[in-house]
């Protein structure tokens, strides 16, 4: 008995130490060239080490993986090759027709390779296939926690093939050097990371096992070896592209015409094996999507996501400071609004008023010494922009709502050992006519220790703003917290001077903070009998005002985040303000405030298994403001649902519903006193989004995007506030004209069609509501009232094409030889 116990133990210890070692897989050189086409027939393929025994990371981690996977590497000097034999019942595979990087919670198998080219365990290119032949790439960041620092905007040229076999199925993968980046070096050892997921089963798996608690992705890959005097082709491309289309524009001075017609072309040129030069010439944007347009009541900027290809492609490094919001750059001219309500007030014709800044060139930089130093180098120019208006007597005018920019940022960033790194970031603006300048300089680094469970995070920014209105200012951020194990923790630090300014090429809704924050989490990921996963969270926020140096707020968030075996889902969130906080930005006036009631939120949130046909989703939550008589409740509802008609066809509709009928808020300043009025109003809010998504293939597909955003503001009283900020014994009367009824429509549809590797058709259409309609919120007082009269209101359409090619110098050379 004792001699089988001691001999389990030893088996266990053999177990437990195979896995807690770095996987090696050794890549195979070739000579010849490699067909993709599904089919592994080459010898190359039979001499080349496999790698196997893929661990599960979800939904049980650690446990073997269910079906048996094999994966062999081979290299030469222009390209990098990946086999895959996924063994599987072929009639059980999903095959489900996705949009390019759109695989997540779809219902499709999808196999991926990730390559660490510098092997500092913080970067990586991952590039994925489902088995329905669609592509998806990203970048993957270091010093994120696991499922997150994965960047899907980043789109590579390569190639790839599916074909379904008696026993599962093969990928095969060509990756050109062009879409990577390596030191060089005559021998070459890569982090290296093989994943699968087997979507009937929900089970996700790597060939080096990534823990889900512990900090970090690419930190957790396995070694690739085997590259020996890689000598790859000049890296040179080009993307010339023309546009065409046509686009009307109501206004309340008539409707504006333009003819749509661009041709510019992108340019990338891999400077040696570590940088790449990317640069845009008289770039068009009009294919992206639509902006998510709201009524704004708060004294904040709404920060809008990028849409623009070459401004999410590569730009992680530029991010990592947070000091780059690439909507600065071909933003709405400053005077935009204005040369609309001067057409208003004064009766002059809009000849011209463009919405947006024309982007003449922009250029990256980027890449990575054999020191692992991160060089990065972004410039953008601007074009100056111009109004065309006639007034009454027909007289022209031409008025700059823009002038002429420049916008730069420069980042270094040194990766150190254990995932840590130092980085410097400058980012400036500068503009013709001696308009302001800024600039803004950041330090930070982030430490891990060896075991890589606590972090040390710290951060110092120092801005400076020139021009009539010139001032300077600091912010400081530290941090320090566990952040691997079951219990999870971190404290930090935040403090921004009253004039620090990053908005020119950054986004900050208001400075002159300084905030204390603590979070703690446990976090179960090994399954129980009802559950895979489960998540406790707790948080505390308290915020001062920087100066004077004043209490603002005290907030708190506890939630909870439970995974049932049927893969169903539940979170349970409760928040809240106990104490009265002060509002300093509210009343729109320096050196004032407004007093915030306390209250309580509760909240349910949940969805099911998006494996399914028919998926949905929900969320209900209701707060109640405490302590104040005339406490009124705000309710929240969300809600989404989604068919698979085939693996072809995808619809779906997402609605959220808010209801505030105490919301307190800044209405106006007094005629008399210039003193700031505000009102209790009843707010609703209702944003319906559908889509209709159909993939014709693995590379064409229509997308209609069609939302409809609504927002009634109802005025029901109007108080002044005192030097204290309390209002409540301060009611006056109250006055006309403040209540509003906004609605944005917007309907998106794109057919994209990639007919050959890099190359693109495009055709779009947009459709908008336009941009002075006002609908009467006393006569349409109902939602359903006011979608249909905004599909009745004067519409603004847009439908252009626009033709991209993808030229590889290479290639084109190659073709010159054989014509010759």
């Amino acid at each position: 008995m004792q001699g089988k116990i001691t001999l389990f133990l030893f088996l266990l210890f053999i177990n437990f130490t195979i896995q807690a070692q770095v996987k090696q897989v050794k890549a195979f050189r070739t000579q010849h060239s490699i067909k993709i086409d599904g089919i592994l027939n080459e010898p190359e393929w039979t001499a080349a080490e496999a790698a196997t025994n893929f661990i599960i990371t979800q939904p049980e981690f650690g446990l073997p993986a269910s079906k048996n996977t094999v994966v062999k590497i081979i290299y030469d000097n222009s390209a990098i090759y990946i086999a895959a034999y996924l063994y599987d019942d072929p009639k059980l595979i999903r095959r489900q027709f996705t949009l390019r990087d759109g695989e997540q919670r779809q219902d499709v198998d999808v196999f991926a390779v990730s390559f660490d080219t510098y092997h500092d365990g913080q970067n990586a290119f991952m590039f994925s296939v489902t088995a329905a032949n669609v592509q998806s790439d990203a970048k993957l960041s270091g010093n994120n926690t696991f499922n997150n620092g994965v960047d899907y905007n980043w789109d590579a040229v390569w190639d790839s093939h599916v074909s379904i076999v008696a026993d599962g199925w093969i990928v095969e993968m060509k990756i050109p050097y062009m879409s990577l980046r390596f030191a060089k070096k005559e021998v070459q050892e890569w982090g290296i990371n093989f994943y699968r997921s087997i979507r009937r089963l929900n089970e996700s798996s790597y060939w080096n096992k990534v823990s889900p608690t512990v900090s970090g992705l690419v930190n957790q890959f396995g070694l690739l070896t085997g590259l020996e005097s890689l000598e790859p082709p000049l890296r040179l491309s080009f993307l010339p592209y023309i546009s065409a289309g046509y686009s009307t524009v109501p206004t309340a001075t008539g409707t504006i015409q333009n003819a749509i017609h661009n041709g510019g072309m992108d340019v990338k040129y891999g400077v040696n094996e570590s940088f790449t030069l990317d640069m845009t010439l008289v770039p068009d944007f009009g294919q992206t999507l639509s902006d998510n347009v709201i009524l704004n009541l708060s004294p904040y900027e709404v920060q809008f996501a990028e849409n623009r290809p070459f401004f999410t492609e590569g730009t992680e490094l530029f991010n990592k400071a947070g000091i780059f919001y690439s909507r600065r750059v071909g933003k709405t001219p400053r005077l935009y609004d204005s040369i609309n309500q001067l057409a208003t007030d004064s009766g002059y014709t809009i000849l011209q008023n463009p919405s947006l800044t024309q982007l003449y060139n922009a250029t990256k930089f980027s890449g990575r010494t054999r020191h692992n130093l991160g060089i990065g180098i972004f410039n953008g120019i601007t074009a100056p922009m111009y109004a065309g208006l006639k007034d009454k007597s027909g007289q022209l005018h031409r008025i700059e709502t823009e002038p002429l920019s420049n916008y730069n940022i420069i980042v270094l960033d040194q990766a150190l050992a254990n995932r840590s790194s130092i980085t410097f970031t400058n980012a400036n603006v500068l503009r013709r006519g001696g308009d302001k300048m800024a600039n803004v300089s950041v330090v930070d680094f982030s430490l891990f220790d060896k075991e890589n469970k606590y972090n040390l995070q710290s951060k110092a920014a120092f801005s400076t703003v020139g021009g009539l209105f010139a001032h300077n200012g600091f912010k400081l951020k530290n941090s320090f917290g566990k952040v691997s194990g079951l219990w999870q923790w971190n404290i930090m630090n935040n403090i921004e001077s009253d004039q620090y300014d990053p908005n020119d090429l950054g986004f900050l809704k208001a400075p002159n903070e300084v905030s204390y924050f603590g979070s703690v989490s446990y976090n179960q990921y090994k399954p129980g009998k009802r559950y895979n996963f489960k998540v406790y969270r707790f948080s505390i926020n308290y915020q001062n005002l920087y100066k004077p140096y004043a209490f603002s707020s005290l907030n708190y968030n506890a939630s909870f985040l439970k995974v049932f075996k049927n893969f169903y889902d539940i979170s349970l969130e409760v928040s809240g303000s106990p104490i009265w906080s002060n509002d300093y930005f509210e009343l729109r006036m320096p050196g004032t405030k407004l007093k915030r009631v306390p209250y309580a939120f509760a909240g349910i949130f949940g969805s099911s298994d998006s494996r399914r046909k028919f998926f949905f989703n929900y969320g209900v939550g209701y707060a109640s403001a405490y302590d104040y008589k005339d406490a009124i409740p705000y309710s929240v509802v969300s809600g989404g649902i989604r068919y698979r008609f085939n693996n072809q066809f995808t619809l779906s509709l997402n609605s959220k519903k808010e209801f505030d009928a105490g919301e307190f808020g800044w209405s106006h300043f007094d005629a008399v006193t210039n003193a700031p009025v505000i009102g209790q109003r009843r707010v609703e809010r209702m944003d319906n989004v559908l889509n209709v998504i159909y993939n014709f293939q693995a590379r064409m597909n229509l997308i209609v995007r069609v939302r409809h955003y609504w927002s009634k503001v109802h005025y029901v009283k109007m108080f002044n506030v005192n030097n204290e900020g309390y209002f409540q014994d301060l009611e006056r009367p109250l006055e006309p004209g403040y209540d509003d009824n906004f609605n944005a429509l917007n309907v998106d549809a794109f057919y994209t069609w990639d007919f050959r590797l890099g190359s693109r058709l495009i055709v779009a259409w947009k459709n908008a509501i336009g941009p002075d309609v006002t609908i009467d919120g006393t006569q349409y007082n109902k939602y359903i009232n006011n979608l249909i009269q905004s599909f009745s209101s004067p519409l603004s359409n847009q439908i252009s094409a626009k033709f991209i090619y993808f030229i590889d110098y290479n290639q084109l050379k190659k073709n010159r030889l054989i014509q010759m």
